[in-house]
């Protein structure tokens, strides 16, 4: 069960797969946008009613981009998601209805879990970002620098209590439709902190290693690659690729901005300045370029497309972030949101990355000098080729298909 954008919705077909040829049926519930991607993993679908493209371009979530800050994004992203999620609850029930375990995603596990308890049914967490709170660094969603190993604590705990006021109401009601005790979100939480609630991370403990002061029962497997088999890229984009260089790419997924045209103009003339040319996907954010040296994509597999990148800039949402480092290419991170400063910092401290841009407010020189310390300075390359020679070599299924077998078999 998971729900957001794309880049919640992929790795969850590579994991599903996974555990398909495991032996397990497999249904992924989720958005119906996603659809397309579940069923070419040969995977079961339940649909969720919200659509969440829909939502960010609406006026509350073209309001997320008045927010300057973490804190005040995640504000008012809390607002949003409390009047979203209760839309999805009968859909949520019913899948539950055909289950033997759920596996929940961090954007749907309190109230997974109370469907879970509610059907008799056992779960585990499947997270794509490290979320229980840790001295060892900020929360990932607030995009901080570290506040020390006792703010770092402080503030993991308070998101918490900021995620639980998300699903409160949610959860309420649905506890009473199911016939449980009436229990609040936070001592929900807190019950299965107590009984070491497993949750399995799907990233690289070369990329964040599991922190020494979490809880037992907090895992971090390795990555969950999308589905992508027999991946191919339209005709007209090999020709583009095959007629010059390799070209640098440009992408922001699932994030929306204010004004797409702006931005665009400025891209191609980073891109221009770094003296490379461009791929850039038109993505949520509806960015285009024109020119013989420009190519614009809507999705295309990033599996295929990266690996024939010079570099990729991207908004380092936690799924793009995987397939950059995958693909063995410098990257130069453009953080928009929530938990991408934090993989932003990360791919500069790994070495891969340069610099990081942040998007609010981006310019062509800015961009332009990173890109061209990506392509020209040899230690990020080098970088990028080791570190996905690593993780080509790490299964991160394995550990989730053993927890569902042991589940399973409960």
């Amino acid at each position: 069960m998971t729900a957001g954008s794309r880049g919640d919705a992929a790795p969850y077909t590579g994991l599903g797969h996974g555990l398909a040829r495991g032996g397990h049926e497999v249904t992924v519930v989720t958005h119906s946008c996603f659809e397309p991607l579940v069923a070419a993993a040969g995977l079961g679908f339940h649909p969720l009613p919200v659509d969440p493209r829909a939502e960010l371009e609406s006026a509350r979530g073209r309001a997320l981009h008045r927010s300057s800050t973490g804190v005040g994004k995640l504000a008012r992203m809390v607002g949003m998601t409390r009047s979203l999620v209760g839309r999805m609850t009968d859909s949520l029930v019913a899948a539950a209805g055909a289950a033997d375990v759920l596996l929940l995603s961090s954007s749907l596990a309190p109230v997974g879990h109370a469907v879970a308890e509610g059907h008799g049914l056992p779960s585990m967490g499947v997270y794509l970002q490290p979320l229980a709170p840790t001295g060892e660094f900020a929360p990932a969603v607030l995009g901080t620098r570290s506040l020390g190993a006792a703010g770092n604590r402080l503030a993991g705990r308070a998101v918490n209590v900021a995620v639980d006021q998300v699903f409160a109401d949610t959860t309420r009601a649905l506890r009473a439709r199911l016939g449980l005790a009436p229990l609040g979100s936070r001592a929900a939480r807190r019950a299965r902190e107590r009984r070491d609630w497993q949750v399995h991370h799907g990233f690289s403990r070369l990329v964040v290693p599991r922190p020494g002061d979490w809880r037992p029962g907090l895992d971090v497997t390795g990555y969950w690659w999308p589905y992508d088999r027999d991946a191919q890229l339209p005709d007209r984009l090999r020709e583009f690729l095959d007629a010059g260089p390799p070209p640098v790419y440009f992408g922001l997924g699932s994030a929306t901005v204010p004004d797409p045209e702006r931005l665009g103009g400025e891209v191609v003339r980073a891109l221009r300045a770094a003296g490379v040319r461009g791929v850039v996907q038109r993505g949520w954010a509806g960015l285009s370029v024109t020119g013989d040296d420009m190519f614009t994509v809507d999705e295309v597999p990033h599996s295929a497309l990266f690996p024939r990148m010079a570099a990729v800039v991207h908004h380092a949402g936690a799924g793009t972030t995987a397939a950059a480092l995958r693909a063995g290419v410098p990257a130069v991170p453009v953080p928009v949101q929530f938990d991408e400063a934090f993989w932003a910092a990360r791919l500069v401290s790994l070495g891969v990355a340069p610099s990081a841009v942040p998007l609010r407010g981006l310019r062509a020189g800015a961009l332009g000098a990173a890109v061209r310390r990506a392509v020209t300075e040899p230690a990020h390359a080098r970088r990028a080729k080791a570190l996905s020679a690593l993780l080509r070599d790490e299964d991160g299924v394995r550990p989730v298909l053993v927890a569902v077998d042991r589940l399973a078999g409960a």
